[in-house]
């Protein structure tokens, strides 16, 4: 994932942190906050209680190529429906031992959540 599209200081994932929670799944947790740059940005996080660093490095190399694929690619911001966002991903154990596949959609169903939120009033949904 490109520099500039990654949250690196510790202030920014504070701020979105203090956001709203929007996932919760087996092998993450999401949180998110409209971007003030006007890009998605994307931070990955793993928490100590995921014991060895190498595997907390591996879950968050596995979270953060999801995030790149499901978040990031060209084709899956739709083009700019809604907002842009700043996101939080947290991995969780889980991230470690389930495959790609399952991880990717989990990130897929972040982005439809944050899709859904971004829409402004009236333009379709539910009735």
């Amino acid at each position: 994932m490109k520099r500039r599209f990654r949250l690196r200081r510790e202030d920014d994932f504070q701020r979105v942190l203090k956001g709203r929670r929007i996932y919760a799944g087996q092998t993450l947790v999401a949180f998110s906050q409209p971007s003030r740059r006007g890009v998605w940005r994307i931070g990955v996080a793993v928490s100590r209680q995921l014991k060895g660093s190498v595997r907390r490095n591996r879950a968050r190399r596995r979270l953060r190529e999801a995030a790149r694929l499901r978040l990031l690619a060209d084709d899956s911001v739709d083009a700019g429906l809604g907002i842009p966002y700043e996101v939080v991903l947290i991995a969780r154990p889980a991230a470690l031992t389930l495959p790609a596949a399952a991880l990717e959609s989990e990130v897929a169903a972040v982005r439809v959540r944050l899709l859904r939120q971004g829409r402004p009033e009236g333009s379709g949904g539910r009735r």
